[in-house]
């Protein structure tokens, strides 16, 4: 089963994997972009923020995805996956650039993906209160310094996606409680 679990820095992702790979013996934990050697480097490179192009950024997003899919999703079809961010993130970000057509977004991930999408995902919703005194904490990256009300639009683009696309999924108040945000993951994934 391969499950994202998606949303803007600092709502939680991270915190929810780390409980679920206590819990679940066997599961394969991943990230994109990071979750490959390519994706290391990829990952460098997008967070710098120092792409020109947008196209440029969405492409090495895509080429991280596809090298993903198959070194890591493809390869482990019969364990659970669980990636910190995938293709949503990737259609919410470039959406909120307000450079690209939502239906073309799909197209080049179903392509990336070798037209299987996730079985399920997770994700963890935030507010502008949260997500201000979280980041207030830590040293921003290059897409994170964007601004707030920018990684807001990301996570409403992020919501309206897994909508349009009707993928089985689980919205996640990420201002409550880690042990709740924690119960209510295991009951949806039923593990």
């Amino acid at each position: 089963m391969y499950i994202l679990f998606e949303g803007i820095d600092t709502c939680g992702k991270s915190t929810q994997i780390e409980l679920l790979a206590q819990n679940i013996p066997d599961l394969i934990i991943t990230k994109e972009p990071g979750g490959t050697e390519f994706g290391v480097k990829a990952r460098e490179i997008l967070l710098a923020d120092t792409l020109s192009s947008k196209r440029a950024e969405l492409l090495l997003f895509l080429a991280d995805r596809a090298e993903h899919y198959q070194e890591i999703v493809k390869v482990n079809k019969d364990k659970i996956v669980i990636s910190d961010r995938g293709f949503i993130s990737g259609i919410g970000y470039a959406l909120a650039n307000d450079d690209f057509d939502f239906d073309e977004l799909v197209r080049l991930n179903k392509f990336a993906l070798e037209d299987h999408f996730p079985d399920k995902i997770v994700l963890f919703l935030t507010n502008i209160e949260t997500l201000k005194e979280r980041t207030s904490a830590k040293t921003l990256d290059g897409i994170e310094l964007r601004g707030l009300e920018y990684l807001i639009s990301v996570q409403e683009h992020m919501k309206e996606s897994i909508i349009k696309l009707n993928i089985p999924h689980l919205f996640i108040d990420a201002t409550d409680s880690i042990e709740n945000i924690h119960q209510s993951i295991l009951t949806y994934l039923k593990v």
